[in-house]
């Protein structure tokens, strides 16, 4: 059942304190104001104002063409529904890589949109930039494991962690990207695309809570997509689970309404101004 939106707002030190309290922590994206005033409706902890967007709403193959300006847009966007569940900005490839000072004049762009916090992809590389942006107190979750900013390096979006070693997406590179975060000042971190006995190791082994994606139960909380959560996708995902079929409906709706319109039935007298 959908909770009071009288809740409490949440902070980042709610969620902190949530892995110690052994409570789950649940995150969903959402990309405009009329979405994110459902999700919120639902409880949900965390809201996602994802890269993803390209993928989802652009219709681009993968979150690399995202850019800055796109994602201020659409935090600014969440941010209108004022939501009590706590924002997060992701930062989109090409607005933190390129040195520390790039990552915290992104970051506060994000914040000045209307995020409570941001997320980047990487670990050990990006530990610097990660620190850079605690130091000026804008909170930071990680993002680790199948990184879609890394689509060329990976060959495509692949579960990592399979492999024995030290290079990227390798078992022993995943539990040092996890630490690096952790150290380096993130208040959370999200595993994605890794088996799950490789999430539970790092879920057990770092302090700051773990949000999963295809990374198995054991995670602190989990994120899933709003539009696999709603069916309004048509891929089927090994990591995801479509709890309605919105498209299915929305098809439905469209196609009745176009019926009516041909045949004239639509509008009738009573939706007419007279």
């Amino acid at each position: 059942m959908p909770e009071s939106t009288s809740r409490p707002r949440v902070t980042v030190p709610d969620v902190i304190a949530r892995k110690n309290h052994h409570l789950p922590l649940t995150m969903i994206t959402a990309y405009d104001a009329t979405f994110a005033k459902i999700v919120d409706e639902s409880g949900v902890d965390m809201i996602l104002v994802g890269d993803s967007v390209g993928s989802v709403v652009q219709g681009v193959a993968n979150t690399i063409p995202v850019t800055l300006e796109e994602m201020e847009y659409h935090v600014r966007l969440v941010a209108r529904a004022n939501p009590r569940a706590l924002i997060i900005g992701d930062l989109p490839f090409g607005s933190y890589q390129v040195n520390t000072e790039q990552a915290v004049r992104s970051a506060i762009r994000l914040v000045k949109a209307g995020a409570a916090a941001v997320k980047l992809e990487g670990g050990v590389t990006m530990q610097d930039a990660i620190a850079a942006i605690s130091r000026v107190d804008i909170p930071v979750m990680g993002h680790i494991g199948l990184t879609p900013q890394s689509y060329h390096r990976m060959g495509g979006h692949r579960v990592q962690g399979r492999a024995e070693g030290r290079d990227p997406g390798g078992k022993e590179r995943l539990l040092e990207d996890a630490h690096s975060v952790e150290q380096a000042g993130a208040f959370a971190v999200v595993i994605e695309g890794v088996p799950r006995e490789l999430a539970r190791e790092i879920t057990q082994k770092i302090s700051i809570p773990t949000i999963g994606i295809g990374a198995g139960p054991d995670c602190d909380g989990q994120v899933l997509v709003l539009h696999d959560i709603l069916g309004l996708s048509p891929n089927n995902l090994k990591f995801t689970r479509k709890y309605a079929n919105v498209r299915e409906l929305s098809i439905q709706a469209c196609s009745e309404f176009v019926h009516e319109v041909r045949a004239r039935q639509w509008p009738d007298d009573d939706h007419s101004f007279h």
